[in-house]
């Protein structure tokens, strides 16, 4: 049996009623036996009083674009853990759910409440029993026992799933939304946790999030794939990589080991149509991937990778957790800003109690439930 995974699938109302798909991308999904994408947003009315109190854009996509494009492809299944895929609350997701259900699109990952969201999907397909695990890191989507949203990143409860499902079928494949926008690397620490997945019983583990691609490696005989970046996403973009994705093949077969392989696609940047390259461009791709898995194998160098990132991205983590956060005039925080006045807030001791607090387990959970039920 042949799958198709894909990576982060957005489409605007702007571009209803388009056909973005070329004729080797609509090909290479007619050969597929099951296909698979990431929905990065709620199928729903996006109106301002739904959306929810959250950093960053809030996303949504209307059944009359998202529908017949799902269609063109002939999709099968769509993950719904992101940190999308609650913009516009429960109300939102609700109308997600009962698109997709009119579309016969099965749908992972999500639900009106944590044992729902975290429920495998089983899939019985030409001889085969298949587990798929949908699960998202913890930003803004996240279901509670009582509350609707995404299947969390809950290291111990994962490990759960995965171990019963392969109770029960002979392949699970775990397909993960984390890690960093626009950066080309898992973390040291991701590389452990996905590494954990297969160690528990995954066949496979991929992850998208990053809009941007990762490397790959194999560990333990699993496959684990850190990013295949964006798959359609018609919102624009300066960086080249948002442009360039990676369509997972996965042959699986009864009694013997997962095959795969790795299609890079590109968006255009003017109108978002999707081709498969050829020639130069199509191995250049290859040549960046593999530079990438190279890294990762190394943990040396995926170290220093990761040092980069965290110089890199100083100031703005300083500046989340900064006292100038609490002066609520923008204009003067940027004032102080571009004077180089923001240093005189940063305060060793200050920043060591933020580190005893998201360090400390106890102090963490406490934390997080006291800053939630203020939000609320």
């Amino acid at each position: 049996m042949n799958w198709l995974v894909t990576g982060d699938f957005f489409i605007s109302d702007d571009h209803c009623e388009k056909d973005l798909f070329g004729p080797s991308v609509k090909a290479l999904f007619a050969d597929a036996d099951y296909r698979v994408v990431n929905l990065e947003a709620p199928i729903t009315i996006g109106n301002k009083d739904r959306e929810i109190l959250k950093t960053g854009p809030h996303l949504h996509t209307t059944k009359e674009a998202a529908l017949p494009a799902l269609g063109k492809l002939g999709i099968d299944m769509v993950t719904l853990a992101n940190n999308h895929i609650m913009d516009y609350g429960w109300a939102g997701l609700r109308d997600t759910l009962e698109n997709l259900g009119s579309a016969g699109i099965a749908a992972v990952g999500a639900g009106r409440n944590l044992a729902e969201a975290a429920k495998s999907l089983i899939l019985d397909k030409k001889g085969l029993r298949l587990a798929v695990l949908n699960l998202a890191e913890n930003e803004w989507a996240s279901a509670t026992p009582t509350g609707p949203g995404a299947n969390t990143l809950d290291l111990r409860e994962n490990l759960k799933q995965i171990q019963e499902a392969k109770r029960d079928c002979e392949f699970v494949v775990v397909i993960i939304h984390g890690g960093y926008e626009d950066h080309h690397f898992p973390s040291p620490g991701m590389v452990r946790q996905y590494r954990s997945y297969v160690e528990s019983g995954a066949s496979a583990v991929i992850g998208h999030h990053p809009h941007c691609i990762s490397g790959y490696e194999v560990y333990k005989g699993a496959p684990i794939f850190y990013s295949l970046g964006n798959f359609l996403f018609t919102r624009p973009s300066p960086l080249e990589s948002w442009y360039t994705g990676l369509i997972l093949v996965l042959s699986l077969e009864k009694d013997r080991e997962i095959s795969w392989n790795l299609i890079p696609v590109l968006q255009s940047r003017t109108d978002y149509t999707l081709t498969l390259p050829e020639g130069k461009k199509k191995e250049a791709i290859r040549d960046e991937l593999e530079g990438y898995s190279q890294i990762i194998a190394d943990e040396t160098l995926l170290n220093q990778r990761w040092q980069t990132f965290l110089s890199d991205w100083k100031g703005y983590y300083l500046g989340v957790f900064s006292p100038l956060n609490f002066i609520p005039n923008d204009h003067l925080k940027l004032v102080l800003k571009k004077l180089g006045l923001d240093r005189l807030f940063m305060r060793k001791k200050h920043y060591a109690e933020i580190l005893n607090h998201i360090r400390c387990e106890a102090h963490a959970e406490a934390a997080k439930g006291v800053i939630k039920h203020f939000l609320e």
